[in-house]
């Protein structure tokens, strides 16, 4: 969401999936990091986010290597059969794959905005995220860009 909401994007998200639930921890994340000063989204202003605590709050206290953003997000996965997560941090992707959870992420979800005729064009969008400290190795660079269609 914030990478999303940083390149000014953040409305693909209900043009692709409609409705997005986000934790309590989350919508707290995001308004620290606001206080800070950082560009981020206030998911409260958006009628297509919904905020939801999980129901299995108590055990998030056993996971201690992720934060509690990326803790309620796979406890609110679990108790969501079908859901799919969007998800940038690296061991909260491994935690959710051998979770069996679905997930995407940034790139994922520029992908499909461009496959559903949203977006002309993902490279710009990719050196922009580079900017802003998204970190994109050369090879899923091009990777994505070889999905996308715009591969040199």
């Amino acid at each position: 969401m914030q990478y999303l909401h940083q390149l000014d994007l953040l409305n693909l998200l209900p043009a692709l999936v409609g409705s997005v639930t986000v934790p309590p921890a989350v919508v707290e994340e995001l308004s620290e990091g606001q206080r800070l000063g950082i560009n981020l989204p206030n998911p409260l202003s958006h009628s297509w986010i919904i905020v939801r605590s999980p129901v299995s709050a108590p055990a998030l206290r056993l996971i201690t290597d992720l934060g509690p953003g990326e803790s309620e997000v796979l406890a609110l996965a679990l108790e969501t059969p079908n859901s799919v997560v969007i998800l940038d941090d690296d061991l909260a992707r491994r935690t959710a794959e051998m979770s069996g959870i679905r997930l995407t992420g940034t790139l994922g979800m520029l992908l499909d905005a461009k496959q559903a005729g949203l977006l002309e064009e993902i490279a710009p969008l990719l050196e922009r995220l580079q900017t802003l400290g998204f970190r994109l190795s050369q090879g899923t660079k091009a990777a994505v860009l070889r999905i996308a269609g715009e591969a040199p």
